[in-house]
């Protein structure tokens, strides 16, 4: 953001990871190379990480794929129910187990 304009637009928090230390934790950092791959990670109320992508490097994220996972997880957290493919926030949910497997 110190650098760039286009950054200061930005009104969320931003993470800077210098010393690579995080994206090392995190499993995306490409040591030969210097650079980390473009991941997005899903972290519960809990601490527990529920969901992570990561991207190849020439590939960007989906924003609308991150947000229709973590719209599903707190739809599960609030029904029990889990969300099929394509599920979109307003549909129903289906049970989740092994009983229900390939049943939807």
């Amino acid at each position: 953001m110190e650098t760039s304009p286009s950054a200061r637009k930005i009104n969320y928090p931003l993470l800077s990871d210098r010393t690579q230390e995080v994206s090392r934790k995190y499993g995306v950092l490409n040591e030969k190379e210097g650079f980390a791959y473009r991941g997005a990670f899903i972290i519960d109320p809990d601490g527990n990480i529920q969901a992570y992508l990561v991207n190849p490097q020439p590939v960007g994220r989906n924003i609308n794929e991150i947000l229709r996972i973590i719209q599903g997880l707190q739809y599960n957290r609030r029904t029990g129910l889990g969300v099929p493919a394509n599920w979109k926030p307003g549909e129903r949910g289906i049970p989740v187990g092994w009983n229900y497997v390939g049943k939807y």
